[in-house]
């Protein structure tokens, strides 16, 4: 991470509060999985595990919904958990504490119960650019799952995602941390600054841009394999999923996601897309 710092102020807002605000919506990400869960299985999902969580904001989140909701977070990072426990599961009551479980480990080894849903998002997936890793990726977290059991990943594409390019810029909200830091509207900058064609390897990166607290370049950086849709559905199958789905969302009048996901199976190649690809059991 490198700062270029704003002469105005001088403490940072911490890069996981403007991640959090910038990338993750996770009542959304809840909503669609129990929507698609419930289609399938006729019930509600009771149980979820959030694989490569992070801050843990989805588990937490799941536990925090519900009386019988029961979660589990996996990562294999202690400091981002630990950042986690601290701002996202500090404010749980006790009794949705006890129904939150965080694991630092390997989601290639990491063992919990079994759940109703997987959840695998943000593209955390593309750390694994060999398809054998991948499928036996897959076919733990089959293993992971109840009988009646969905697995939730997302993946972005388009005719832009496959160039190098640094524009993709939006504007987020400001907000109030719960130590009543007060960050005001901030810009969300999205470059994916390689794209290797022969093997889909890209590096992207994540800058924020603060007002009165300067410029953050590299706040993210990933090395990705950037899997395409028939690859995920053709792994997932080979896994052991009997179904493996794709929902795409339309654009609005502003050329924006309309946040709505329905199943395809045809779609127009657009410049970017983001879909959510769900591995039934």
């Amino acid at each position: 991470m490198h700062l270029i710092m704003s002469k105005k102020k001088k403490n940072l807002p911490d890069i996981h509060w403007l991640y959090e605000a910038s990338v993750q919506n996770v009542d959304t990400d809840l909503d669609f999985g129990k929507r698609v869960y419930q289609k399938h299985w006729k019930r509600k999902p009771l149980t979820v595990r959030e694989d490569f969580c992070g801050t843990a904001k989805l588990a937490a989140r799941w536990a925090q919904r519900n009386k019988l909701h029961e979660a589990w977070g996996i990562d294999f990072h202690q400091p981002t958990l630990d950042w986690g426990v601290k701002h996202n599961v500090s404010g749980l009551t006790d009794q949705q504490k006890k129904r939150l479980h965080l694991v630092c480990g390997d989601v290639l080894e990491a063992e919990t119960p079994k759940v109703d849903m997987t959840f695998a998002l943000n593209f955390s997936f593309c750390v694994f650019k060999q398809r054998e890793v991948l499928r036996e990726y897959y076919k733990r977290v089959y293993q992971s799952l109840n009988e009646e059991g969905l697995f939730v990943m997302d993946i972005y594409g388009g005719t832009e995602s496959i160039m190098a390019k640094s524009d993709d810029v939006r504007e987020i909200p400001g907000l109030t941390t719960p130590d009543g830091m007060k960050i005001p509207d901030f810009e969300y900058l999205w470059e994916q600054a390689d794209y290797n064609p022969i093997n889909h390897d890209t590096t992207c990166h994540i800058h924020f841009k603060v007002p009165g607290f300067g410029r953050i370049e590299k706040a993210f950086t990933y090395e990705w394999r950037l899997w395409t849709l028939m690859e995920i559905q053709e792994i997932l199958l080979e896994a052991g999923f009997a179904k493996a789905e794709v929902y795409l969302h339309d654009f609005d009048d502003e050329g924006e996601s309309d946040e709505i996901f329905r199943l395809r199976k045809t779609y127009e190649n657009v410049q970017g897309w983001v879909a959510y690809v769900v591995g039934v059991k």
